[in-house]
């Protein structure tokens, strides 16, 4: 695809805090929706301190080459519950959450130097395009469900989705919110095409604020899209809670049994994270036009991920990763400037300490998210399938390839192993990969006689 601004181009400041904006509002929800489900006093703004700060050591690892943000993984929830559950206090679960993001980090880090030595050959005859295209469309499918949730917030019921009128208004805010994303994109001029998202989020915002606003007046809350009692008694400044300072008070309480616990916990989950971590850079390598497994080199990738996890968790408790989110934008706006992730990370680090601006972001209705996440989750499916444009699927060693990763992903296999869960994603890749090298072998063995 043409991009309007390359890796090393660099936009007017006046734009770039625009796209820097938009890049935080399409990373936001996801980035402070982990320490909201994980609970136990962790804060989102420590969360986006985290995320920022994690995405400039990955930038500084990867040689300011690699065009995505880091934010917080959905993938070590499981993890993270285990840390406070194992704990004989909250602050001793901190301490375990950063110890924990230590182990994972060790794990890229060993990774690293095994690639460093070996090269990434391997992992081009491992994961070709046949295997890696369908597992990349997998990371955006398997986020459909929660694109959907979102922008049918309002309608959920026990029963599944249950269209009432707040329901219905829910979702025209979704759909306006989707629509002007799309008719930006495709139809907008210069800049208009380039902020697709923030034009959608406020298109969705107003409409949203019009139904409160009336909701407000004739004192139905039906109508009442936005929740404004979350303005209240907010203070404008205020420091984040960060990780490590409530962890150096549970030190005391860790012990050999809960480390042995958290190390089981997170070290089979940064496997299973690096597959993820290799699909979204090929993913990106293909929409940059730039192979990043060679340059700057997966195990530079690898480092900056790892040791990004490690500064997010010591700050924000939540171990980073390379988000879907920010290639998704990064394609559907064809801004892939280094520049603007850089910017949108110091932006995450100096918001983080304003409430009022948290709380305005925190107040976008999940509905309007979710008319966004549509374009975002569903443009990441697609550029996986581009990835097989190339690839002769009239040849069934091939077909079976695409249809095992597929249905497995699609499917939603998960596999429990003790306490460690191999996500869909995981599932797919692997069997993908085991796939691809029986049938493939196969055809090679018989090319040979």
């Amino acid at each position: 695809m043409k991009l309007a601004y390359n890796v090393k181009d660099k936009p007017k400041f006046g734009q770039l805090i625009v796209f820097a904006f938009q890049q935080l509002l399409a990373i936001l929800a996801a980035t402070i929706a982990v320490p909201a489900i994980v609970g136990n006093g962790m804060q989102q703004s420590a969360a986006l301190f985290g995320a920022g700060v994690g995405t400039i050591v990955y930038l500084l690892f990867t040689k300011f080459s690699s065009p995505v943000f880091l934010g917080s993984s959905f993938a070590f929830l499981g993890s993270m519950f285990a840390a406070f559950g194992g704990a004989a206090s909250a602050k001793a679960g901190y301490a375990g959450i950063i110890i924990g993001a230590i182990f994972a980090g060790l794990v890229y880090v060993v990774i690293a130097l095994v690639v460093k030595i070996a090269g990434v050959n391997w992992i081009d005859k491992l994961m070709p395009a046949v295997v890696i295209g369908p597992t990349v469309s997998i990371i955006g499918l398997s986020l459909a469900g929660n694109a959907v949730g979102d922008a049918l917030t309002f309608a959920k019921t026990d029963a599944g989705y249950v269209m009432s009128t707040k329901g219905w208004i829910g979702f025209l805010c979704a759909l306006v919110t989707l629509f002007t994303v799309m008719l930006c994109s495709v139809y907008g001029k210069k800049m208009t095409k380039l902020i697709p998202f923030i034009i959608g989020i406020l298109a969705g915002y107003v409409v949203a604020l019009i139904f409160t606003l009336i909701g407000t007046k004739t004192g139905n809350d039906t109508f009442k899209i936005i929740d404004f009692s979350i303005f209240q008694n907010m203070k404008f400044f205020a420091v984040p809670g960060f990780t490590f300072i409530s962890a150096a008070q549970g030190l005391k309480e860790i012990d050999g049994t809960y480390v042995g616990t958290v190390a089981v916990a997170y070290i089979p989950v940064a496997f299973v994270v690096f597959a993820e971590h290799i699909a979204d850079h090929k993913n990106l390598s293909s929409i940059i036009e730039k192979d990043l497994l060679k340059e700057p080199g997966l195990s530079n990738t690898l480092l900056g991920d790892g040791v990004g996890s490690i500064a997010g968790a010591f700050f924000g408790g939540c171990p980073n990763t390379t988000y879907g989110e920010s290639v998704g934008c990064v394609a559907i706006t064809g801004n892939a400037s280094i520049v603007t992730i850089f910017t949108t990370a110091i932006m995450a680090i100096v918001i983080s300490f304003f409430s009022p601006f948290i709380t305005f972001l925190s107040s976008i209705p999940a509905c309007v998210m979710g008319g966004v996440c549509v374009s975002l989750y569903g443009f990441i499916a697609v550029s996986g399938l581009k990835m097989i444009q190339k690839v002769n699927l009239d040849e069934n060693n091939n077909l079976f390839v695409v249809a095992v990763i597929l249905i497995c992903g699609i499917g939603g296999m998960t596999l429990n192993i003790g306490k460690v869960t191999l996500t869909e994603i995981a599932c797919a890749l692997i069997l993908g990969i085991i796939t691809n090298l029986v049938l493939n072998g196969k055809k090679k063995n018989a090319e040979t006689k």
